[in-house]
């Protein structure tokens, strides 16, 4: 591949095969919207002011946290969903936290709408990030070319598995070069393009992110450079306990999905406290104003850091607030869980469903006093 132009090379196959993934994206959503349940009056497409306004909105003052949680360090958010998919329904609505293990469960789920919330603004400027990269690419392989800044290797296509496609990448050299068109092509897409106003520090921010997943690729971990967390890789090829792959890179129309949303601007991230004052309250009016309810709250463990912080009273204050329906689900993740016999332990992570209205009639009871009692509420 001739260095003056990284992307140039494979710019014809790629052509080459747009009409043919936007004929297939458009059958597979006319299928899955039918399949969508009344989700009241929720918007089909935001524009870009709109977007940027309700994510202003509802946002909070940023805090910090102990690392830079670049992915996940959860290796069992697969294994609920299975179960999750049973009990949720299509065309809801999504809440989570934290970094792309959500596209995970958004493309599973197929919500009509999600809002991420975190209290870091620098995951809110990740998403912004992904949001580019999704938008600016037409399949799994262009998209991972893009957030490693990579050259697509010849084998990479649309008939690749995702093991494939990460074997794939991990043996390809980063491109400086690429690297630095990636970055410009990223300010240029969320400033120019969709017209946010992100200040220098933004975009300074993200451009150390693209970095990080320059530097490490599908070995990026959740506190990189450190080695004993999950890698990205390890992450998206993670699987239930049928040993079935649920991850936005699984299959083609799993990222077709995952880009259907982020080009209609559906997947809104949030600066917010889960205890705090204004973000899950105000995506509480915002989806009470268009009849709509939460379908699935994904808070990881979360929950940990408030009881410590002795705020958790507020965050079930907040929930309870929340437009909810009888099949309403928590997903929650905790850690350093214990192996035995009926249960093996994952790793260092187990993840678990919980009923919300069950947990929000729990805590109201005073049935829940410590994050072992959250716990113990959560499916076993």
């Amino acid at each position: 591949m001739s260095s003056g132009s990284p992307r140039r090379a494979f710019s014809r196959a790629r052509h080459g095969v747009v009409a043919a993934i936007v004929a297939v994206a458009a059958v597979g959503v006319l299928r899955l919207a039918s399949q969508w349940h009344d989700s009241g009056n929720l918007p089909s497409r935001l524009s870009d002011s709109a977007f940027w306004q309700i994510v202003s909105d509802l946002s909070e003052p940023g805090a910090s946290f102990m690392s830079a949680n670049y992915v996940s360090n959860e290796n069992s958010v697969q294994r609920v969903i299975p179960e999750l998919q049973r009990r949720s329904r299509r065309g809801g609505v999504y809440l989570g936290v934290g970094p792309d293990q959500n596209f995970t469960y958004i493309a599973a789920l197929e919500p009509r709408i999600a809002f991420i919330i975190d209290i870091r603004r620098e995951n809110l400027l990740l998403h912004l990030m992904y949001k580019a990269l999704i938008e600016l690419s037409t399949d799994r392989a262009e998209f991972l070319s893009w957030l490693f800044s990579r050259p697509r290797p010849a084998a990479a296509s649309m008939a690749s598995t995702a093991r494939a496609l990460l074997d794939a990448y991990a043996s390809v050299a980063s491109d400086e070069l690429l690297f630095e068109q990636n970055t410009r092509a990223v300010a240029d897409h969320l400033v120019h393009r969709r017209g946010f106003p992100l200040t220098a520090g933004d975009l300074s921010a993200i451009r150390d992110t693209q970095r990080a997943f320059f530097e490490a690729g599908p070995e990026i971990r959740y506190a990189y450079p450190h080695r004993w967390f999950p890698s990205y890789a390890d992450l998206v090829l993670e699987t239930d306990d049928r040993g079935e792959l649920h991850s936005y890179l699984s299959t083609e129309q799993a990222f077709r999905w995952l880009k259907h949303l982020e080009t209609r601007n559906l997947i809104l991230p949030v600066v917010g406290d889960f205890a705090g004052s204004k973000a899950l309250r105000g995506i509480g009016s915002y989806l009470r104003a268009h009849h709509a309810s939460v379908d699935v709250f994904y808070t990881s463990n979360v929950e940990f850091y408030l009881f410590e912080n002795d705020t958790w009273s507020r965050f079930f204050a907040n929930v309870a607030s929340l437009p909810l329906d009888d099949d309403s689900v928590f997903i929650r993740a905790h850690f350093n869980v214990a192996s035995n016999a009926a249960a093996p332990a994952r790793g260092r992570s187990a993840t678990q469903l919980d009923s919300i209205p069950g947990a929000i009639t729990a805590y109201k009871r005073g049935n829940v006093r410590s994050y072992s009692d959250v716990i113990r509420q959560s499916d076993r």
